[in-house]
């Protein structure tokens, strides 16, 4: 069935290849697109275009198919073209006429936007919990080893002191400033486009406010040709979610991978978690840690991905939006897969604290013995240079106490300054 259908056959070859993909991503969008349905029969009653028994046997047969869904039994026959031609036929093969009305007024340019951003309000909610619930947890570890200190590192040379309270504080935080973005596109996006049509408006005097406020949107995409518009500009801004989701949890990863090397030993995964070698018996190789690396590196790429599709389209609907749903469909999958993986993961990831009495580890001191000079009176630049030529000459010898108190520091995490931000995020 093809909802355009004009009595001609189409090419088979063609036909494979226009709808095929498609029709396999859009059995995730079905959920959604009777949703949309429910609300816009609902609006069509109201303005007269169906009677209350026609609207009740729509809604019956709507929500058959609804628990056909949530069953996973729904399917998109072969033939069919799209999820929206399945639930039609479905309804015309169950009541007849009736079902034939329930397209007035609407075209499928507006079902598929309208099946997109509640599609996509419902996975940005899912996101949000899983970064919620990870970024907590890293918190709690932050907590945990704050007092376990590390070298901290800039240009892969060592740097000055720092903790493993505050390595994990770092990536709670970038998760939760995520977790901001997250529901500022959730916010951007939850905007009505349904009865804008194929993107010119109708005849028809549908009620864009009814149906605006049936399916929780804060308001409606006002313009018509700038619904059809937001296609892929929709699909973009969860990309751009989710390659800074990608581009926080790869860098932990490779930090993972790093200092769990024998070269620097401060941290050990479980051995559950590791794989070995075929050839060197010693080797315990954190594979998945590096396989989030890789995936998140192809995931920060999402936005040029789905740029390449729509970056030279005019306005109005083209068939090539329907790629992105190949691109993004798979990615908000791979994501959260990623953020299960490294919530599965960390818990059982060991610290070991190096001892940084080691001489080794004495220049990380460098900066606290330039501090105390300039609080004994001696200007900050001079001592800079009075402690870099100790250090030329073989007579630097620091005293390791550190004093740091301000905020977002090794004595101060803030920790509980990002609990808190967490949580009026969650309540916004």
């Amino acid at each position: 069935m093809k909802l355009w259908d004009k009595g001609y056959k189409i090419d088979s070859l063609i036909e494979d290849f226009t709808t095929k993909e498609d029709r396999k991503l859009d059995i995730l969008l079905a959920k959604h697109d009777i949703l949309g349905s429910m609300a816009h029969v609902n609006m069509l009653r109201s303005i007269g275009y169906l009677s209350e028994d026609e609207l009740i046997k729509i809604e019956i047969e709507l929500e058959k198919i609804a628990e056909s869904v949530e069953n996973e039994t729904f399917l998109i026959e072969d033939g069919v073209e799209d999820v929206h031609s399945q639930v039609e036929l479905l309804l015309v093969n169950s009541i007849g006429d009736i079902g034939k009305k329930i397209h007035l007024g609407r075209s499928r340019n507006d079902q598929v936007l309208v099946d997109l951003r509640l599609f996509f309000r419902e996975e940005l909610s899912t996101l949000i919990n899983r970064l919620s619930s990870l970024s907590t947890m890293i918190l709690d570890l932050s907590d945990q080893h704050k007092n376990d200190l590390m070298p901290g590192y800039t240009h892969m040379q060592m740097a000055m002191v720092s903790s493993f309270g505050l390595w994990f504080g770092a990536y709670a935080e970038s998760l939760i400033e995520d977790i901001e973005t997250c529901i500022s596109t959730k916010k951007q996006i939850n905007k009505n486009p349904l009865g804008t049509a194929a993107g010119f408006g109708s005849s028809i005097p549908v009620d864009r406010k009814l149906t605006t406020e049936s399916l929780g949107f804060d308001a409606v995409c006002v313009n018509s040709i700038f619904a059809q518009m937001a296609r892929g500009k929709t699909e973009l801004l969860v990309g751009q979610v989710i390659s800074q989701v990608a581009f926080t949890t790869g860098k932990m990863a490779m930090d993972i991978c790093h200092y769990s090397s024998q070269n620097f030993g401060f941290m050990k995964l479980s051995d559950e978690f590791t794989t070995g070698s075929s050839i060197m018996p010693h080797k315990k190789n954190p594979d998945v840690f590096e396989l989030i690396r890789a995936n998140c590196n192809h995931l920060s790429t999402l936005p040029q991905q789905l740029q390449a599709v729509i970056g030279n389209l005019p306005s109005g609907y083209h068939r090539d939006f329907q790629l992105l749903k190949e691109i993004i469909f798979p990615a908000l999958e791979k994501m959260n897969r990623i953020i299960d993986l490294t919530a599965h993961a960390l818990p059982k990831l060991q610290i070991i604290p190096p001892d940084l009495t080691e001489n080794k580890y004495e220049y990380l001191y460098s900066v606290e013995v330039v501090n105390d000079l300039v609080k004994q009176g001696t200007p900050f630049r001079d001592a800079y240079k009075k402690v870099g030529e100790d250090i030329d000459n073989g007579a630097f010898s620091p005293q390791k106490e550190l004093n740091h108190t301000h905020i977002g520091s090794i004595g101060n995490l803030g920790n509980d300054i990002l609990r808190n931000r967490l949580n009026r995020l969650l309540k916004s």
